[in-house]
């Protein structure tokens, strides 16, 4: 039964945002992205193709973008967050090297928005603890943390970003499948606060998913999702140099043949999905252009596309370092506006509850 429930949520996601992509298409108008990360340095090549250049596509469509800049998530499963404000730096360059325009998109951060924060406490007089400890991706932020309890920030996580979605009545989430039932979350604490506060008027309107079809990038150990702390990155800020010499150091296995097998072969089709993104070729394709040369070809050729790929996010990026205070001018008016949206929203939120004195 649950497993039937869970495929119905799904389908039901999917054709939301089959929908979403549509409207996007025809007429964006109307239609807010809410997305963002958590700033723990800069990014790599995963995050890029997993999510970044989805964003940046999604906002040259038309639709009005907001980026959080989850400062206060860094605390909700580590004891020691580093250099936040360099963490910061290097998110912001990646961002607007990658394409996210200031001009038509908001970066802000948590902890420069009170208001939005502060929603937290109607929203979360509107869960329960069992609701909130169900949540499976709360549970593999903890286990991936190594930890056995749970902290109250990590369990409030889910209505957290319900607060940063919703304080700028954000319609659109861009996610992938792991992340859906924070928006379900989202969209029950959106309808319930209607219910019970606004006398039934939809002021929050529940938010979909946008869901991409961009491929999972693996690290280049070709069993782990890509990551910082495991050492399997190419990062988005690294030389062309680097970058071979991480490639070449990439795991595959002994067979000379190269194919295209996700399931039998993982670490050979990984650098094949890269060599795919960067190149707009099929991977199968790839895999018979390369045929029985071996990894040591496949692993120059996916350098080669990778490299050329990332050549002007990367000029764009070695002229934003030159510049820290463009970078936090630009975070400084952000937050502006974001201060501005989240002011207005819990206003209302005051009044529905009947709380102006």
């Amino acid at each position: 039964m649950a497993g039937a429930q869970t495929r119905t949520s799904y389908d039901t996601a999917a054709e939301r945002s089959d929908a979403l992509w549509r409207k996007i298409g025809e007429d964006p108008s109307g239609l807010r992205m809410l997305t963002g990360d958590r700033p723990t340095g800069a990014l790599h090549i995963g995050h890029y193709f997993g999510s970044l250049r989805n964003r940046v596509r999604v906002q040259d469509m038309g639709v009005e973008t907001w980026l959080i800049v989850a400062d206060y998530q860094v605390i909700t499963d580590r004891d020691v967050i580093g250099d936040i404000k360099g963490s910061v730096r290097e998110l912001l360059t990646d961002y607007l090297a990658a394409g996210i325009d200031p001009e038509r998109s908001t970066i802000f951060t948590h902890s420069a928005v009170p208001a939005l924060n502060q929603l937290m406490l109607p929203f979360l007089s509107l869960v329960t603890q069992p609701e909130l400890e169900r949540n499976p991706t709360v549970k593999a932020e903890l286990a991936a943390a190594g930890k056995s309890a749970m902290g109250g920030l990590l369990l409030t996580y889910p209505v957290h970003q319900a607060a940063d979605i919703l304080f700028c009545h954000g319609n659109l989430v861009p996610v992938g499948r792991d992340q859906l039932p924070h928006i379900e979350q989202t969209r029950v604490i959106a309808r319930r606060f209607n219910e019970r506060y606004a006398g039934g008027e939809q002021y929050f309107a529940p938010p979909s998913a946008l869901l991409s079809e961009a491929p999972t990038i693996l690290g280049l150990d070709g069993e782990h999702k890509m990551s910082k702390s495991r050492g399997n990155t190419v990062m988005l800020r690294m030389t062309a140099d680097e970058t071979l010499k991480k490639i070449k150091k990439a795991k595959t296995d002994s067979d000379r043949l190269i194919t295209f097998d996700p399931e039998g072969r993982p670490e050979v089709a990984n650098l094949l999905t890269i060599a795919a993104e960067c190149s707009g070729r099929a991977p199968q394709e790839i895999a018979e252009e390369i045929g029985d040369k071996g990894a040591g070809t496949l692993k120059m050729y996916t350098a080669e596309v990778l490299n050329e790929h990332l050549r002007p996010l990367r000029e764009r990026r070695a002229e934003l370092e030159q510049d820290p205070g463009y970078l936090f001018e630009v975070l400084r008016r952000g937050n502006e506006r974001a201060n501005a949206e989240a002011d207005a929203t819990l206003q209302r939120v005051r009044e529905l509850m009947g709380m102006v004195y």
